[in-house]
């Protein structure tokens, strides 16, 4: 079963290239997303005044054939080219499976990590967080007509777990999801963009 692929690259633009590489990744991301396969492109740029030169690309293709044929075309061949004398050293590159922003400690890269792991800890997350909003929240939105109710609840469950639950969690279990040695593994496809 074919499924999407997200792709975090990170690059390093050379001081004083900063506008240079804005206008280039613009018009790079504008003829890219007219490429067979591609399903979004979202950019990060640093914060102003916080002296980072880093700015994170996240791709999405719909399998492994859309990144296949987007690496090859010559939109990407020549974004490499371009950008080659605006940024420095290589770029870093993840691919990943959707989960793991969620387990990646401030400062880490992300890592694909064993999606098994990433599902029991946010089991746990998800168990203890409901667990506590029904006993405080439950009583005093219950009332409420049942789409409401289920809205806000959901609402409050999935930001307990995005801004308390898991960056817990992941502290708690960093050890066991990310091992301090991890091989490459053979179907990452390691690329620049």
């Amino acid at each position: 079963m074919n499924q999407p692929i997200h792709v975090v690259v990170i690059r390093t633009v050379k001081p004083g290239c900063e506008s240079a590489f804005e206008q280039a990744l613009h018009d790079f991301v504008q003829r890219s997303l007219s490429l067979s396969g591609q399903m979004g492109v979202n950019i990060i740029r640093p914060v102003p005044g916080s002296g980072s030169r880093q700015y994170g690309i996240i791709r999405k293709f719909a399998d492994r054939e859309a990144l296949d044929q987007f690496r090859k075309s010559p939109e990407y061949l020549g974004w490499n080219q371009q950008v080659l004398n605006m940024t420095e050293g290589e770029s870093h590159v993840e691919e990943l499976t959707g989960l793991e922003s969620w387990f990646t400690l401030p400062g880490q890269p992300l890592q694909p990590l064993p999606p098994w792991k990433m599902a029991i800890v946010t089991y746990i997350g998800v168990d203890v967080v409901t667990t506590l909003l029904f006993w405080i929240i439950g009583p005093a939105i219950q009332p409420w007509p049942f789409l409401i109710r289920n809205s806000a609840f959901n609402i409050v469950v999935v930001a307990c777990l995005t801004w308390i639950a898991m960056p817990l969690l992941t502290r708690i279990f960093s050890g066991w999801l990310q091992p301090k040695i991890q091989k490459p593994q053979d179907h990452q496809m390691i690329f620049q963009i």
